[in-house]
């Protein structure tokens, strides 16, 4: 039997807390090593709480001491660069929880390190692994949907201020609001699965409160691609209602798509038929399936059972993020 994978949280934050350590626990061949967090008590009573050995208040020393093969980085948005670029250099693999880093100059420092010290970094864009999400992907790749038209998503939440980090308020440490926490997903989760068309014209408004260095509370954007596939998504941490709404729709020539909940429809013979998937569905949430099969991806990549590309995609991404929110500011469409 081989030696488990171990890892180290950097970052003991609600995305630690809720996703990554439940997931890490219910995995075999995987021993969280260690918990560091600037905040010393937090680090201690998380790595008590899931029966971690060691926490750290210093990312230098649990990248020195910890003799961990990974790390997932769940520190606040400014840090995560930097934080990547330092686990790769003591010779971690990296999971990396979005955005990869705040620019699309930062991303391609990432890109490059990861080259320099030979090891893998992937982002961690969770939808992606969604049961859901696999079906429709399984379908476009059947051809049964035809070709993509459009995708139109959106993610309303109700997120006011006063349990919000301070980090998340600040546009410089945060580098945006909704759109950056909520859209990139939306927008990360179409291109993927419209195998990443080059973006040709971004339109984007958003509503802010405060000053320049406040974020947005809510936003619309919508991106066109050269081969005339649009995105459009709409997000809000403003939404006041019972509960929040998470919508995803896949436009294609001969059918359509929509997760949550899933259907699935399909011209046959000019009717529209529903070919939805049915079977038996566990007792784990989206989100939780979400992140488990994230990380045995991640676990696969690094045993060198997936040969997984770099995440250069990110890349086209951050440069519609960059797009919009200067579109934005600017009140027009911005070509690139």
């Amino acid at each position: 039997m081989s030696d488990p994978v171990r890892v180290v949280v950097v970052g003991a934050g609600a995305i630690a807390q809720v996703a990554h350590l439940p997931a890490l626990r219910r995995l075999a061949g995987v021993e969280v090593a260690a918990i560091c967090d600037n905040d010393s008590s937090k680090a201690q009573a998380l790595a008590a709480r899931f029966q971690v050995p060691d926490a750290y208040d210093d990312i230098e020393d649990v990248l020195r001491y910890a003799r961990a093969a990974a790390a997932v980085i769940c520190t606040p948005n400014h840090l995560h660069e930097s934080h990547v670029v330092a686990a790769l250099a003591a010779g971690l693999h990296v999971l990396c929880e979005r955005p990869l880093a705040l620019t699309a100059a930062g991303v391609e420092r990432v890109l490059k390190a990861s080259e320099r010290y030979g090891k893998r970094v992937i982002v961690g864009m969770n939808h992606r692994f969604r049961s859901d999400v696999q079906a429709v992907r399984s379908f476009l790749a059947g051809g049964e949907l035809g070709t993509i038209q459009a995708v139109r998503g959106g993610w309303h939440t109700f997120q006011p201020a006063r349990q919000l980090p301070t980090w998340r308020q600040r546009r410089q440490e945060s580098g945006g609001g909704a759109v950056l926490d909520l859209g990139v997903t939306l927008l990360d989760l179409g291109l993927w699965l419209s195998g990443w068309p080059a973006p040709k014209r971004i339109s984007a408004h958003v509503l802010r409160h405060g000053g320049a260095d406040s974020v947005e509370e809510m936003g619309s954007v919508l991106v066109v691609c050269d081969n005339g596939v649009s995105f459009s998504v709409d997000v809000s941490w403003r939404h006041l209602a019972e509960g929040e709404r998470f919508w995803f729709d896949i436009v294609g020539t001969k059918g359509s798509a929509a997760i949550q909940p899933l259907r699935i429809l399909k011209d046959v013979h000019g009717v529209p038929t529903d070919v939805t998937p049915t079977g038996a569905t566990g007792r784990e949430t989206q989100f939780a399936q979400s992140y488990r099969a994230e990380w045995t991806y991640f676990l696969a990549v690094i045993k060198g059972d997936v040969n997984a590309p770099p995440p250069r995609d990110q890349l086209i991404l951050h440069q519609i993020v960059d797009a919009a929110y200067r579109s934005a500011d600017e009140g027009r469409d911005v070509i690139l």
